[in-house]
């Protein structure tokens, strides 16, 4: 397993990214703000105006470190992106697949098992957590519908099919996603999830929270010589990382939504770290981000033991070890793609 190094989270207006011999040099105007060695980074984030250097991103590209722009309320705009790596056999085998309808289906019925599996158990383990503060009956209940959907994903016959079984379980999840709200509750509540643009606080920090998690995603997958863009659960569309999307479902709610959850909770955040604009959208003020990626990339640094290698990792490496799992399925080395199943 590869070693977990850092992110970088440019989150200051009007800055440029360049590079000085080996290092990578945040600048305002003339001024020198930040200085951060390439070898000590596996991915640059940027949610700043001004840009990178060619340079920057030419030796980006070459060692393999992604670099994402994102606007400043967090809505993902581009990557940059070196030579693909692994060979072309593989990505070859991954198309095939993604075009047989078969294969593909039973690829998306794993990758939702994982969902639901995780979704289950973040409601179970809030019931055991804080049983003296929640309806109890009400979260088991949820949990158990979501898990009753599990043998409906196993059976489906067709995409749609699928589809329609996980919309129903994602929607017993979202609605008890409230009740674990348990801070704050004038400036923290959720109804129901909304995106372009998230129109409350709680979906600002889950909009954040996933678009850097898909960074992470789509940059594992490269780096083992997979298609970031190609997918078996989310069709094909323009400029969308469908494959990305779809190992994202397993990470969402162990990983990304208990992140959230946890920033609510143990007040890191409050209500006036968000802006609200003139058309409703709800966005994370700068400095309140800086702290939300700080503990983002600490989470990211707490190790678990992996259900399916049995090896302890970084919660930074699920989405590699995801990565290499679906490769070495489609090299034949598996029998079915391992989902990560989280407890």
């Amino acid at each position: 397993m590869r070693k977990l190094l850092n992110t970088l989270y440019v989150t200051t207006p009007d800055v440029y990214l360049g590079l000085e011999g080996e290092t990578v040099v945040v600048k305002k105007d003339d001024e020198s703000l930040l200085r951060v060695p390439l070898h000590n980074l596996e991915g640059i984030v940027s949610f700043a105006y001004s840009g990178a250097s060619p340079a920057l991103m030419g030796e980006c590209a070459k060692r393999g470190i992604a670099l994402s722009f994102c606007t400043m309320s967090g809505r993902f705009i581009g990557d940059v992106r070196g030579e693909t790596h692994g060979n072309v056999i593989l990505r070859r085998v991954q198309y095939r697949m993604a075009d047989d309808e078969t294969q593909s289906l039973g690829i998306a019925k794993n990758i939702l098992i994982g969902k639901l599996h995780n979704s289950r158990w973040v409601l179970e383990r809030a019931t055991r957590d804080h049983a003296d503060r929640l309806d109890v009956e009400r979260i088991k209940k949820a949990a158990r519908l979501v898990a009753e959907a599990i043998p409906k994903i196993q059976a489906a016959g067709t995409h749609g099919t699928l589809m329609g079984h996980e919309g129903e379980a994602a929607s017993q999840y979202f609605s008890v996603l409230d009740d674990l709200i348990l801070q704050n509750k004038e400036a923290f509540y959720f109804q129901e999830r909304n995106r372009r643009p998230p129109l409350d606080n709680v979906n600002a920090l889950l909009s954040l929270i996933y678009t850097i998690l898909s960074h992470d995603v789509s940059a594992a997958l490269s780096s083992v010589g997979l298609d970031p863009f190609v997918g078996f659960l989310h069709k094909d569309r323009p400029g969308r990382r469908s494959l990305a999307l779809d190992i994202m479902e397993e990470l969402r709610a162990p990983l990304a939504d208990r992140f959230v959850l946890t920033q609510i909770n143990t007040r890191q955040v409050d209500g006036d770290d968000f802006e609200k604009r003139e058309n409703g959208a709800v966005y994370l003020q700068n400095a309140a981000r800086k702290t939300v990626l700080a503990a983002w990339q600490t989470r990211k640094n707490e190790k678990i033991i992996h259900p399916f290698l049995k090896e302890k990792i970084e919660w930074g490496l699920v989405p590699h070890a995801q990565a290499l799992l679906l490769a070495r399925f489609l090299r034949g080395d598996l029998d079915e793609y391992p989902p990560f199943l989280w407890k």
